[in-house]
Formats: structure tokens, sequence, C-alpha cells
């Protein structure tokens, strides 16, 4: 009985520490590890330092607009609007630019910089009309957000025809594109400063415990003096001009306002949140581990590319890995609960 005794103990600390290192870490850790090693072997270019840069490079914009993504779900809410709002800037900053330049072909930078201010603003602006909906008439983000892409996407089409945008500077997609600085892409360094300026607002000022504290309660919230519909106002806006900026540097590199980007952005947005331990019941999530879970995601992407798996099955790869992730966070939650106990 004592020697039975004595080799159920550290099993049992065992157990409690594999599950303190899962609660702490989620599941994103093992996910990486997993994919490392499996794309290593499926292919000897995958860890390459310049496969990294292309991966680095091609995650941006998901990283980008997993940000926004990640404000949506702190306040227990999310956008499915994200990919109409890549489009819309798209459309609406390339029709803006390419009317300015050939207005006056001198003046490429000012052509540049109205460009960018009307595309950001036009997504901005679905963000605005999101952020009235969920905050003031209490309507579901699921369905406000729903209901913007229609809108959204079918406006973007009416402009164009469904054709794309020619037209805008050659300096445009050069610099803000296919340029570099110290070796790293331009849209790197663009997204690096997002990440720096809302890590600032999250963990630095007392408005970005704001989203923890309504998403965690929006009742406790709005009893402590917290303006709760001006931070879901605020949520949803950020959430837009994240997803625009995205759009217009997307813009840069494909040298088009395209109406159809940014199809898929919804769903991967989500899934890099997820991943990352963002919780789908609001309060709970950390900027870092987005930018890694977005990283992951194009991560991914990047291997099955080299491993020359078909496109279609790529999408079924990613929505079993939302699924998987999601499971992980209820499996974390109760792994909480019984080490409380």
């Amino acid at each position: 009985m004592a020697d039975s005794a004595t080799t159920t103990a550290p099993r049992r600390s065992a157990s409690d520490m594999l599950k303190r290192l899962f609660v702490r870490l989620g599941i994103l850790p093992f996910l990486l590890v997993i994919a490392i090693v499996v794309f290593t072997l499926m292919s000897d270019n995958f860890l390459t330092g310049r496969n990294l840069m292309n991966v680095l490079r091609q995650s941006v914009y998901l990283m980008i607009v997993s940000l926004g993504q990640m404000l949506a779900l702190l306040t227990g809410g999310f956008d499915l609007s994200v990919g109409t709002i890549l489009a819309i800037s798209s459309v609406v900053g390339a029709m803006t630019m390419a009317s300015v330049y050939a207005m006056a072909p001198d003046m490429v930078w000012l052509a540049i910089l109205l460009g960018c201010l009307g595309g950001v603003t036009a997504g901005t602006m679905i963000g605005v009309v999101n952020g009235v909906g969920v905050a003031f008439f209490n309507v579901s983000p699921f369905m406000m957000s729903l209901g913007m892409a229609s809108v959204g996407f079918g406006i973007a089409l009416y402009l164009t025809g469904g054709v794309p945008v020619y037209g805008m500077p050659v300096a445009f997609g050069d610099v803000f594109g296919f340029g570099t600085l110290l070796g790293i892409p331009a849209p790197v360094w663009v997204a690096a400063g997002l990440v720096v300026a809302l890590y600032v607002f999250l963990y630095q000022t007392p408005y970005g415990r704001y989203f923890y504290a309504v998403g965690g309660n929006l009742k406790a919230a709005s009893l402590s003096g917290i303006n709760t519909k001006a931070t879901l106002f605020f949520t949803y806006v950020l959430c837009a001009a994240f997803a625009a900026i995205a759009g217009m540097l997307l813009t840069a590199r494909l040298d088009t306002g395209e109406a159809n980007i940014g199809a898929s952005m919804p769903l991967e947005s989500i899934a890099a949140c997820v991943i990352a331990g963002v919780s789908l019941r609001g309060g709970v999530g950390r900027l870092e581990n987005v930018v890694l879970g977005a990283l992951f995601i194009g991560l991914v992407q990047n291997g099955m590319n080299l491993a020359r798996i078909e496109s279609y099955l790529q999408t079924v790869v990613l929505g079993a890995l939302l699924i998987l992730a999601v499971i992980a966070d209820q499996i974390r939650l109760r792994y909480v609960a019984s080490l409380k106990d």
C-alpha cells in the first residue's frame, strides 16, 4: 500500500505540472513545435532564412488584422467584416490614388498620401457602423458584422464593376509593397510599429484595461464607472482601422485595387487569435501571443505550399486548427477549475 501511494504521488505531480504548463502556455507552443518538425521533414527549404523571411512578410497582413480582431474578441464579440474592410479600403484607396495621380502626375507622394487616407477612412467607416450597431443598438456582433460584410462587399463591387483598379504611382508599390529597410520588408516595419503602439495602449494605459473589463463582465464594468458603450464602439472602429491599414499594404503588394481580396481573412484572423489563447468568451488574451498565432498560420500555409498541398485542402486544415483551438480552450478552462480545487 505504501509503495502504491509513493508511485501515485509522482504521477499526480507530473500530471499537475503538465496541466499547469498547458494552462500557462496554451496550445500554441505545442502546435508550433509540431508544425516545424513536420514541415522540416516534408521540405528541405522550409527552415532556410530566405523562406522564414518570406513567411514573415506574408504573415504581416493577417497579423495586423488579427490585432484588431483580438480587441473585438476581448470584449466578447468578433468582427466578420474584416475581409470586406480590406476590399473596400483597397478599392477606395486605389481609386483615390489613381485619380489624384492622373490629375497631378508630378505630385506622387500627395497622391499616395490622399489615397492611403481615403482607403483607411473608407474602411474605418465600416467599423463606425459596426460600433454604433453593437454599442448603441445592442445588435449581436455576429449579425451586425455579417450584415456589414455583405454591404461593404456590394459597395466595393459596385465601385469597380468587378474590375481591378490600376493607375497608382509605381512608388507606392515599390516602397510599401516591395521596399526594404535594413533588409527587412517595409510592411514588417509597419506591423511592428502597430504592435508596439497597441501594446503600450493595452498594457500601459488605463483605457486598455477597459477592453478586458468589458469582456470579462459587462455589468460589473459598467458599475465600476467604465463607459461600456464607448468602449464597444471604439473596439470596432479600431478593429476596422487595423484591417483598413492591412488593406492598403496588400494593395501596394498587389499593385491593384481589388474588390475580391480578404475573403478568408475573417476565419484566419479568428483562428490566429483563438490558437493564441484569446478566449471566445471575452476578457482573456495577450497581444504577443496573437502575433505568434498569426505567424503560426502563415507558417502552416507556407509549409503546405512547399509540400504542394492543394489550396482546397489547406482550407480544411485551417478550419480543423480552429476547431482544435476551441476544444483546447475548453479543456484549458476545465484544467483551470481543477487546479483551483
